[in-house]
């Protein structure tokens, strides 16, 4: 026996680089950190004693950010850094309705049309060219005329139109895994088929879906604002991200603070949901 094989092996040469533990980026910490910061605000700050997004200090009207007024005062009197974080509520619970209308209803029709094929892969896509081809946006702005506005008109109308986008994900994701020898072996010794999709497909889609989810959460965020920034959304007084700022477009050169408050919370939080959207599905990617 050689030396070299009676040798102890240093405990850095039986680390093998597939078992070390890999730190998330710090683009990956910084973009969770203001997630969980605005959604912590939205869900805590509402209960403190004092919180009313709706009063007015009539005292000091578009007061500028100082004590008291962190973010400053709109025209009414009004905080602006209340109003930022109810509207942040607003945005959430629409975004929230969009993910469960769109994940729910895609993921259903994807796997349907990946694993069946066939003519009901041809309906299902046709059903989903269709709904692609009417212009969104406008037909939301339609129905809460028609209907008045609410988030859960708002969140399920945004939900309905990010259907077809998850189901494409989806479908792709359940054709590539059909062929794969383990789908195959399931089959083959006879596993009923919802049994093949519950263990052997779902598992696989949802990292693909879920990495779709941020970035139909950045749409839904959006839209919301869009809607509520041309007069479909929430009525004011009720805050909204789109509100606020269509609320302090008048007083830009003297308040700016109304506007830039709000459209810098929202557009980091679109850039953080973004950002961790990509590292998902270059993850999935890789994986």
């Amino acid at each position: 026996m050689s030396v070299a094989e009676t040798a102890p092996t240093s405990p850095a040469a039986t680390t093998s680089p597939a078992v070390r533990v890999r730190r998330p980026a710090t683009g990956v910490l910084v973009a969770g950190a203001w997630l969980a910061l605005v959604a912590l605000a939205a869900l805590l700050l509402p209960l403190l004693p004092g919180f009313d997004p709706l009063h007015g200090d009539f005292a000091h009207p578009a007061a500028a950010p100082g004590p008291g007024h962190w973010l400053g005062t709109d025209a009414a009197g009004r905080d602006v850094l209340q109003r930022t974080v109810a509207g942040a509520r607003a945005s959430f619970a629409v975004a929230g309705l969009t993910i469960a209308v769109g994940l729910l209803g895609g993921g259903a029709l994807g796997l349907a049309a990946g694993w069946f094929r066939g003519p009901a892969d041809k309906v299902i896509g046709f059903a989903t060219d269709l709904l692609m081809s009417v212009p969104s946006l406008i037909l939301v702005m339609i129905t809460v005329a028609l209907r008045g506005p609410s988030l859960t008109v708002i969140g399920s109308l945004i939900g309905l139109f990010t259907v077809p986008h998850f189901t494409r994900v989806v479908r792709a994701v359940v054709l590539s895994l059909s062929e794969r020898g383990f789908v195959q072996a399931a089959r083959m010794i006879g596993t009923a088929p919802l049994r093949v999709l519950r263990r052997e497909v779902v598992p696989h889609v949802a990292p693909a879906a879920l990495g779709f989810a941020f970035t139909a959460t950045t749409v839904a965020i959006v839209a919301e604002g869009s809607l509520s920034f041309l007069g479909f959304g929430l009525r004011p007084p009720e805050p909204s991200w789109g509100g606020i700022i269509a609320e302090g477009r008048t007083t830009l050169g003297s308040a700016p603070w109304i506007s830039l408050a709000p459209a810098a919370v929202l557009c980091l939080t679109v850039l953080a949901l973004n950002y961790l959207g990509e590292q998902l599905r270059s993850k999935g990617g890789r994986g």
